[in-house]
């Protein structure tokens, strides 16, 4: 099937398979599926879908669904379903999930079922339809972005006030031990130079008695090593001139003698500074226990309290910047909520001018489909957001929302319009409401009426074929008819038949494109198989009449 521009009506008798096309149409849009709707002998079905999408408003809004770029302005949607079940989807021959498939259906397609769940009843498309109505995109959008960044704050305002108790307690242990590794005053190597200290004074009095002997017999005591030198290196001189060999061994005594007085010098130096403190003694093993304590009590070696003390300042950096964060963005969500009532009693102010109109255009049109006494109005309801920025609902749309509201007839109470009960009432309601609003949703551009004309006479059914060609002339209608005044106002029409093959029955969709075709269609929904010339005379008046109002 493809689908023209303006009216496109399907007529044929009760049973012939119409419901049929409109199930295909709703698994495009995102269904249930049900292997039911398998053919007998088959293992699945498959449904392909091509969209135009002419205006820029459409494509921009699947893209953002499909969250990528599509190359040209037509979208190809197939859905599989097979008899095990499972169903698969595409976009452009790239698999998507069902719910996707049912998003892009919402945004791009209007199905108005007699009494099904049609998206002109949900109150968040009404609200919608209204601000595109009273041309309020700007200011939606200025309330829908104030709404965001109020989440937004809140919701990072609430992060931070949740862990601001535990920060705080960290960053107090944080403090004591930055006071605590202060007062310690480590230095690197600490332990090793104290351990060399304490194994020094421990052994003072042994390390000084040995430097005081090694002195004495070098040079202090009588008959020292050096005295003993200085005499064989005189006598070693004296025989010098009879033997070079005796000269060398003069020569190499001299050198030895330098040494042994700079070792009997740095002897002397030691053996002064291996004093016995036991005071100082004491304060290296206070250190050293100290020390020990504080490796234990923080896990860490003292080179590693040392880089640990070092790190404690980086982190009393950042509770610091999260404290400040904290105040920086309850005076951001503040801000932003103080935009976000400006924003919402701005388009408040101006939906109330929007409502007016719009009731007004609709009873206009309500009376044209002979409801001269109905009343339509819509019920602006005020939401509360409150003076408490931290807290309370934040609505998705504005301060307020709407209710489209019906009294059919005079004297009867205004209900919601998702609580009319007659079929009828409904049907002309809904399209008054698309016709006043038709030029104002530029993304749904597909509407699709099933038997809108059920529960309608033939004299009203010329005043919806009028109306469905007006509204034809905006968007694409696909509209199910079994009144011939309707259809004698689609620029384009197909009949369905239902055929028996040999065992198996077949439904057939046949265009018409002749003007005797339709006559002839439009005779059999006249009268059936008894039409007559009669029929057909006023068939072809018909065709006539809708021509000169189209």
């Amino acid at each position: 099937m493809e689908f023209q521009h303006g009216l496109n009506v399907l007529t044929g008798e009760t049973g012939a398979g119409k419901s049929l096309l409109l199930d295909a149409i709703g698994l495009l849009l995102g269904d249930r599926g049900s292997a039911e709707l398998i053919r007998a002998g088959m293992d699945e079905l498959r449904v392909t879908g091509r969209f135009e999408l002419t205006r820029s408003e459409q494509r921009a809004v699947v893209e953002d669904i499909l969250q990528s770029t599509l190359e040209d302005p037509e979208l190809i949607v197939t859905r599989k379903l097979t008899r095990s079940g499972r169903s698969s989807s595409l976009a452009n021959e790239r698999p998507i999930a069902v719910a996707t498939l049912r998003r892009i259906g919402d945004v791009l397609v209007d199905v108005h079922g007699q009494r099904e769940s049609y998206s002109l009843l949900q109150p968040a498309y009404q609200l919608e339809l209204l601000d595109a109505f009273g041309k309020l995109t700007r200011q939606r959008s200025r309330y829908i972005e104030a709404a965001k960044r109020v989440r937004e704050f809140r919701s990072r305002h609430y992060a931070l006030h949740a862990a601001r108790e535990s920060r705080l307690r960290d960053l107090a242990l944080l403090r004591f031990e930055q006071d605590d590794l202060t007062a310690a005053m480590l230095k690197p190597n600490e332990r090793a130079d104290l351990e060399r200290d304490r194994d020094r004074l421990s052994h003072a009095r042994g390390l000084a008695e040995f430097t005081t002997r090694v002195t004495a017999l070098l040079y202090d005591d009588e008959g020292s090593v050096l005295e003993l030198l200085g005499k064989l290196a005189r006598d070693a001189h004296q025989w010098a001139r009879f033997d070079p060999g005796i000269a060398d061994v003069a020569r190499r005594l001299d050198a030895v003698r330098p040494e042994l007085l700079d070792l009997t010098e740095t002897c002397r130096n030691l053996g002064e500074r291996f004093e016995v403190d036991p005071q100082r003694l004491e304060e290296v093993e206070r250190r050293l226990v100290f020390l020990t304590k504080l490796e234990t009590k923080y896990g860490k070696s003292v080179e590693e309290l040392i880089e640990y003390r070092t790190s404690l300042d980086a982190k009393e950096l950042e509770f610091q910047r999260q404290e400040l964060e904290h105040s920086s963005v309850e005076v951001d969500l503040q801000g932003a909520f103080n935009e976000l009532k400006a924003a919402a009693a701005e388009l408040t102010k101006l939906r109330q001018r929007a409502v007016k109109k719009l009731t007004a255009e609709v009873e206009c049109e309500l009376r044209e489909l002979q409801m001269p006494g109905a009343k339509f109005d819509a019920l602006l309801e005020p939401l509360t957001l409150g003076n408490d920025p931290f807290s309370g609902d934040v609505p998705a749309a504005g301060g307020e929302s709407l209710e489209f509201l019906l009294a059919a007839n005079p004297g009867e109470p205004a209900r919601p319009l998702r609580k009319v009960a007659s079929g009828g009432e409904l049907s002309r309601t809904m399209l008054a409401l698309k016709t006043v609003l038709a030029a104002h949703d530029p993304v749904r551009t597909l509407v699709v009426f099933d038997e809108i004309d059920a529960n309608v006479g033939g004299r009203l059914g010329d005043v919806l074929g009028k109306k469905l060609s007006a509204l034809g002339r905006s968007h694409q209608v696909l509209c199910v008819t079994h009144l011939p005044q309707v259809a004698g106002f689609a620029a384009h029409q197909w009949t369905i038949r239902k055929r028996t093959i040999g065992k198996r029955a077949t439904t057939t969709i046949i265009p018409l494109t002749t003007e005797t075709d339709r006559i002839e269609e439009l005779s059999l929904m006249l009268r059936g198989e008894a039409r007559s010339e009669t029929t057909r005379a006023e068939a072809a008046a018909m065709l006539r009449s809708a021509k000169k109002v189209g």
